[in-house]
């Protein structure tokens, strides 16, 4: 019989979180409200004293352990968050753990569970995706004879992620008819499914992916559970090459919708959310608003809750978070530039060829000799999408266009 979370169960997990975590607010956003013509409220997950939901899960697993199993010690994989949940829970409990993190976890979250967890902590640094610290996790936690401590595939983990259900059901004055919930493994989405599908089965559940990462998507497409030959590690809260069995089995039949967003645009809400409403998130916490302006017909007048998953955000990724939006907006580009052997090229280029609200972001020539007769990779930031095609026909008319890099993704990667 296919597992499925029950309600009674998560009742029992919301009893045992309270231990270490208060309930998160639910926010109504004016801003967001206003722009979608609904009531649009913020689950404010990011407010956890580790800065995600992810320590629901962990808590309610870790402390369900028997007392043979606390003696052992507990191992886990994480891009992150659940490392940090698991680690805070250990270090409340008092046992050791082995934390596998990918190689390029935002330093932000190494730090972030090495203090958490303190010495009852050791964190090991391995491989470039969450699926490669996964192998070595589950590999070194089967010789170790330790548990596990699943992220996502695990139904304590699901019933602790499960209680930010009932907690909008209380804090709801009015029904929810959608709840957008970002989809790593699945775990969160699979949770609310349990608590909606029991209390509110009218209410729609709206998982979303990175557009670079569509494990659940993908597997729903091909009705079984797929594994993805590579993704798009940089919505890293959210980068899984391949869902959990649980939770792609309850997932399947009883999402609303599975939809996938670009990066770039998760990138542009990160940016307003910080400039318009003062609230800082990761990449994978900003995922369930990223989505909105693809259901602002279905969800006028309604009343919509967007998990806002992480706020652990390394504040040395704002440049390349600024340069995704920028590239997806289509006000930043890139060429190939070859400056006209005469005379005066660059001035002309700078004072003639650049529209009076183009900037120039980036310069660089090709050749480190002979630079006066090199071609130059130039990146322009624009004001307006449209400034672009009169920008290229001035650069062809007057001799200087060599390439347009934007839509040469193995070129620009190389280049820039």
């Amino acid at each position: 019989m296919e597992y499925f979370p029950k309600v009674e169960d998560i009742k029992e997990a919301a009893l045992t979180i309270r231990q270490i975590a208060d309930v998160t607010p639910l926010m109504p956003s004016i801003r967001l409200s206003k722009q979608y013509d609904a009531n649009i409220f913020l689950k404010r997950e990011d407010l956890h004293r580790v800065r995600s939901y992810k320590i629901r899960g962990a808590f309610n697993k870790i402390n369900s352990l028997s007392e043979a199993e606390r003696r052992q010690g507990v191992v886990c994989a994480s891009a992150g968050n659940h490392a940090q949940g698991v680690a805070f829970a250990c270090n409340r409990l008092g046992i050791k753990t082995t934390v596998f993190m990918p190689t390029v976890t935002p330093k932000q979250k190494v730090e972030q569970t090495k203090m958490f967890g303190e010495h009852w902590t050791n964190v090991i640094l391995e491989g470039d995706t969450f699926d490669d610290s996964f192998a070595a996790a589950t590999h070194y936690c089967t010789k170790e004879k330790k548990t596990f401590i699943h992220p996502f595939d695990d139904p304590k983990v699901i019933e602790g992620q499960a209680t930010i259900g009932l907690e909008l059901m209380e804090q709801s004055n009015e029904p929810l008819d959608y709840v957008f919930v970002a989809v790593g493994g699945g775990g969160l989405a699979s949770g609310l499914i349990g608590v909606f599908s029991a209390l509110s089965p009218q209410t729609k559940i709206i998982g979303i992916e990175p557009e670079g990462a569509p494990s659940m998507k993908t597997s729903i497409e091909n009705k079984r559970n797929t594994l993805l030959p590579t993704v798009d590690r940089f919505i890293d809260g959210a980068a899984v090459k391949r869902v959990g069995d649980l939770t792609f089995s309850i997932c399947r039949n009883n999402l609303y919708k599975m939809v996938t967003v670009p990066e770039g645009k998760v990138c542009q809400t990160i940016l307003d959310l910080y400039n318009r409403d003062a609230i800082v998130v990761e990449p994978a916490g900003a995922l369930s608003i990223s989505v909105l302006d693809e259901f602002s017909n279905e969800i006028k007048g309604k009343n919509i809750a967007c998990i806002i998953g992480g706020s652990n955000n390394d504040i040395t990724r704002t440049a390349e978070i600024k340069e995704r939006a920028l590239l997806y907006g289509k006000l930043k580009h890139y060429f190939i530039v070859r400056f006209p052997q005469r005379p005066g090229a660059l001035k002309e280029f700078v004072a003639e060829i650049l529209g009076p609200t183009d900037d120039i972001t980036h310069f660089e020539y090709s050749k480190k000799s002979s630079k006066e007769n090199a071609p130059a990779v130039v990146g322009i930031e624009l004001k307006h999408p449209t400034d672009l095609e009169p920008l290229i026909q001035r650069m062809k008319s007057n001799n200087f266009f060599g390439d347009y890099l934007n839509d040469k993704p193995d070129l620009f990667q190389y280049l820039i």
